[in-house]
Parts: structure tokens; C-alpha cells; sequence
């Protein structure tokens, strides 16, 4: 049997090999989700061939991150379609139609805003792939959205931050008693608003002049049940949070149950009309972008090898062991959660540091929520929403890298300052 010590190098070197060909995706003309697919099968099977435990042990380990990685994919082939049916009937033209300003800056004001509270109430991950597709309508041309996609991705990181469903990590630590819903609405909302709008106010530099006026898209005409699919798409994702509470099943089950009845509603709208075939769920399903899917399914596999294995539970460790400052921990487990995904993480902060030492809404906790979640918007890769982002407008690492995290990483650190000095005052 390898040695322990060799497996955890093993794993990291894969990793961060797989790292640099996402990074250098289109240097090397290799597809990221290739690349996500083939780490995360090397991982477990360097961790399966090597690792001390048993075999039974082992593959326990992996159908529990299996099931716990496909509720996120099934969620998010759930939130895709429902995206998609929308698109496709051409029922984000309601809110497009609405929107008459053509002003960079004022159209920045207004989708940050709007999707930092979205993403309170949705997940950062849906909010970021509504977002998203509604920019297309508003912006056809690519270059011109990139920036303002990215700061979705920052809005969406900020917003689900500040109340206990608007993150997974969020969540987790509601859920476990290391929060509680008032006092993490108290203390991290002003923290949270004002990273975002430190990032809007350096992002209104580079934003100037108006985008084209979009006299085509406002001549052109809803398909057919457009309002009702569209008010029924969004309805569903909204429900989500109320069905998972509801009836304690996962949340993909609500989307799922949204995708099933909107199914059967457009088929029987549309089944009569043999022009209204590209209107049926069928047809969407095809336009789905399933390499995104599959790269996040790979991301999320190799960092569960890692959890696994207790590569990420010992640099927790190592943070506790070398430096004492509670806060400069949570600002670092967030500065590294922008590079391995903050689920694992935070769950190995809450092993180790328990309720009697760190009591709920300490400052621990909330600055954990805070720097898990806005955290990961340093580096696109660092959260759902990047990850979703960078599948759905094909937007490169080193892009986002030059660009955009530096910004992230002002906001980031302003948000923290904003929180200590609340501490300090109240």
C-alpha cells in the first residue's frame, strides 16, 4: 500500500495539474470539461487503489458525494431547462421591453441590484443562469456582456450570503445551529451590499458610452404562451426554497416538478401545430449546453476526492495550529475557497471548531458565511455561479483572472473592513 502522505500528494499534484489545463484552456485547445472529467476519475482512482481504508469504505465515500454531487447537477439540468423554455418562447422579452435605458453604467446599477436580491431568495446558482440568459436578450453582442456577466457572478456570490438560503454554505451553517436568520440578516446584509458596490463603482470605469439599441428584439414577437411560460419558469424557481422547506425533499425535486408540469403544459399547447415543434420541451432538451454540466460535475467530484481523503480538513488544521486570529482564519478559508470549492471547506471548519468554544452568530460564523460566499467570485472557477457562467458564455480563466479578480478581491476585503467595523461599533 502507498503511504497516506503519498496518496494526499498525489492528489494535490493531479489537481492542480487539471488546474492549469482549465486555466490554459485555450492554449492547449483541451475542452475544461474534459479535463474536470478526467481529474476527477484519476482522483478516485488513485484514492480507491491507494488509500488505507477498505474497499467498502471507500466506495461508500464515493456513492455519498455521487448523490451529494447529483442533487447540484440534476438542480442545475432543472434550472437550465426551465431557462431554456423561457428563452425559447421568447418570454424574457417582457422584462427586456421594459428596460429602456441603454446607459453601460445605469444598466450595471440595475442588474447588480436586482441580482443581489434575487440571489437572497433564489440560490446564487439559479439567479446566476436567469441572469444570464435575460443579458443575452439585453446584449446580443458577447464582449459586450462579459463584464457585466461577471459582476452577476459577484452579485450573486454577495446576495446569497446575507440570508440563510441564499448559499449552500449559508445554509449549512444555519442548519447546524452556527447561525441564525436575524442576526445574519443584521450583520452581513451591509457587509455584503457594500463589497458589491465597491465592485460597481470600480466596474463603472470600464463601462462607458451606451450598448446598440435592440430594434430588432423590440419588433420581434412572443411565440405563443410566452407570459404564461414565463411567469410559470420563473414561479418554479422561486418555489424551490418553499418546496424544499415544505416537504424536505431536495431542491432539484422542485425543479424537476416545475420541468414536469411545464412539460405537460407545452405539449398540449403545442402538439397541434407542426411549426410550434421547436416550442416543446423535447426540442429544448437538445439545446441544453451539457459539456457546462459535465465540467461542474468533474470540479465537484475531484474536490470531494480531496475532502475524502483530508486534504482540505488538514489545511483547516493547519490555519487552527499556526495562526490564532478567528478572523484572519475565516478570511483566509474564503481567500481559498476562490481556488477549491467552499462547501468542503466550511464543512470541515464546523468539525473543528465546536459550539461550546465558537457559540452560534459568534464572529467566527458569520464572518465563515461571509468570506465563504463572496470568497469564491475572486477566481471564476471558485463558485457555482463562475462555474455556470464560464460554461454558459464560454468565458476564459485568464480573461476573468486579468480583469476580474482583483476587482472581486477590493470588494471582497471591503466587505470584511464593513463587518469588523459593525463588530467594533455595535
Amino acid at each position: 500500500m502507498v503511504p497516506l502522505d503519498t496518496v494526499h500528494y498525489l492528489l494535490i499534484v493531479v489537481f492542480v495539474l487539471g488546474y492549469l489545463a482549465i486555466i490554459f484552456e485555450h492554449t492547449i485547445k483541451v475542452n475544461k470539461a474534459a479535463t474536470a472529467l478526467l481529474m476527477a476519475t484519476i482522483s478516485w482512482l488513485i484514492l480507491l487503489w491507494y488509500s488505507g481504508s477498505t474497499i467498502e469504505e471507500k466506495l461508500g465515500d464515493f456513492a455519498k458525494h455521487v448523490a451529494d454531487v447529483s442533487q447540484i447537477v440534476f438542480f442545475l439540468l432543472g434550472a437550465m431547462t426551465l431557462v431554456e423554455l423561457i428563452d425559447i418562447h421568447k418570454g424574457f422579452k417582457i422584462i427586456t421591453d421594459k428596460i429602456n435605458t441603454r446607459s453601460k453604467k445605469k444598466m450595471l446599477f440595475l442588474i447588480s441590484i436586482f441580482t443581489f436580491f434575487l440571489s437572497s431568495i433564489l440560490d446564487n446558482l439559479t439567479t446566476t443562469i436567469v441572469l444570464i440568459s435575460l443579458i443575452r436578450k439585453l446584449i446580443p453582442e458577447a464582449k459586450d456582456r462579459m463584464l457585466l456577466g461577471s459582476l452577476v457572478v459577484i452579485a450573486a456570490n454577495a446576495g446569497g450570503v446575507w440570508t440563510p438560503i441564499g448559499d449552500v454554505t449559508t445554509t449549512m451553517l444555519w442548519l447546524k445551529d452556527k447561525i441564525t436568520t436575524l442576526p445574519t440578516i443584521t450583520y452581513l446584509f451591509l457587509p455584503s451590499a457594500i463589497s458589491l458596490l465597491v465592485c460597481v463603482f470600480i466596474f463603472s470605469f470600464f463601462l462607458k458610452g451606451h450598448y446598440p439599441d435592440l430594434l430588432e428584439s423590440k419588433k420581434e414577437r412572443n411565440e405563443p404562451g410566452a407570459k404564461l411560460i414565463f411567469y410559470l419558469g420563473i414561479a418554479s424557481l422561486i418555489s424551490v426554497p418553499i418546496f424544499k422547506a415544505w416537504v424536505d425533499l431536495p431542491g432539484f425535486m422542485g425543479v424537476f416538478l416545475g420541468v414536469g408540469l411545464l412539460w405537460l403544459l407545452t405539449d398540449f399547447m403545442h402538439y397541434k401545430y407542426e411549426e410550434r415543434k421547436h416550442l416543446r420541451l423535447s426540442y429544448v432538451l437538445s439545446k441544453l449546453d451539457i459539456s457546462a454540466v459535465l465540467f461542474f460535475l468533474g470540479i465537484l467530484l475531484t474536490i470531494n476526492s480531496l475532502e475524502t481523503m483530508g486534504v482540505l480538513q488538514n489545511l483547516a488544521q493547519f490555519l487552527g495550529r499556526h495562526i490564532g486570529n478567528m478572523a484572519i482564519i475565516a478570511t483566509l478559508i474564503g481567500l481559498i475557497s476562490a481556488i477549491v470549492d467552499n462547501v468542503p471547506l466550511v464543512a470541515g471548519a464546523m468539525g473543528m471548531y465546536p459550539i461550546a468554544i465558537h457559540p452560534t452568530d459568534s464572529l467566527f460564523w458569520q464572518m465563515i458565511a461571509y468570506c465563504a460566499g463572496t470568497g469564491g467570485s475572486i477566481l471564476i472557477i471558485g463558485s457555482a455561479a463562475g462555474v455556470a457562467f464560464m460554461g454558459m458564455e464560454k468565458i476564459d480563466f485568464l480573461w476573468y483572472l486579468k480583469r476580474i479578480s482583483l476587482i472581486a478581491l477590493i470588494g471582497y476585503f471591503a466587505g470584511i473592513l464593513t463587518y469588523i467595523l459593525m463588530k467594533a461599533v455595535f
